[in-house]
């Protein structure tokens, strides 16, 4: 099981080996804005190194929408974040998965997003990420994960293109309770690509999506240590970034 955390895009392999991750995961620009993507310098680096890369996407990528100004530029520059994250050898791209307007059936939010693989060039998958909030959310709930899935199962060869990735925060947030999470997600989706292993600031059901470092939030530990094991994925922490060698170093030391 491969271990890292989310780093700064400046130099994100200095960043692997002063906190000895094995994977790295890091934005392509500002993750809040729409600008096309800024590749690191040492991308020959980054693609020949033994780290493994990931990308997330920018959070405003929102393919689910029906409003047109907000859902057309967001496949745009999620085929550039695609292509960018292909470039330097990531092996996929995270992607949140978005939400629907206030009075919107969610079955549009659904339609959308199995409509983007009809528009889209895939060159390494992206992997949909479960969120913490948001009433009209495609991937808070498991149901709703549940019905995303089903709608996109009218793919083809759906999974060489989407993964999913497992936020322990966001489960957490969302009220959705970890103990059996992965068996869960597995019977919906088949698989679980990535774990983001986070702790959580809020309580359970909260919808706040606060990271904080494993042995520093709401949700036991241990329960953390039982997800990624079930999971058997590689693992990337987003906590706070000062605490992260620590957490990488915990989670080695307690999953023996």
């Amino acid at each position: 099981m491969r271990i890292g955390a989310h780093v700064d895009q400046s130099n994100p392999l200095a960043s692997a080996r002063a906190k000895d991750a094995e994977v790295v995961q890091f934005f392509l620009g500002d993750p809040q804005g729409w600008k096309k993507p800024e590749l690191p310098e040492g991308m020959a680096e980054i693609r020949d190194s033994d780290v493994e890369v990931y990308v997330h996407a920018p959070y405003v990528i929102n393919v689910a929408t029906s409003n047109n100004r907000i859902r057309i530029p967001s496949r745009k520059l999620l085929q550039q974040q695609l292509d960018a994250a292909a470039g330097i050898g990531a092996k996929a791209l995270i992607v949140h998965g978005g939400h629907v307007l206030k009075d919107d059936d969610p079955e549009k939010g659904f339609e959308n997003w199995r409509k983007v693989f009809e528009r889209l060039e895939t060159p390494i998958p992206i992997y949909i990420e479960n969120t913490a909030g948001g009433g009209n959310a495609m991937a808070r709930s498991f149901d709703r994960i549940a019905r995303l899935w089903e709608v996109m199962s009218q793919v083809a060869d759906l999974d060489s293109k989407v993964g999913f990735c497992l936020d322990t925060c966001h489960a957490h947030a969302a009220g959705e309770e970890l103990v059996d999470a992965v068996d869960r997600i597995k019977a919906i989706t088949g698989r679980i690509d990535l774990v983001h292993c986070n702790n959580s600031r809020d309580a359970f059901g909260s919808g706040a999506d606060r990271h904080a470092n494993i042995a520093a939030g709401t949700i036991d530990p241990e329960l953390i240590l039982t997800v990624v094991r079930a999971a058997g994925a590689p693992v990337v922490v987003e906590t706070p970034s000062d605490g992260q060698a620590g957490d990488i170093s915990w989670l080695r030391d307690n999953l023996g």
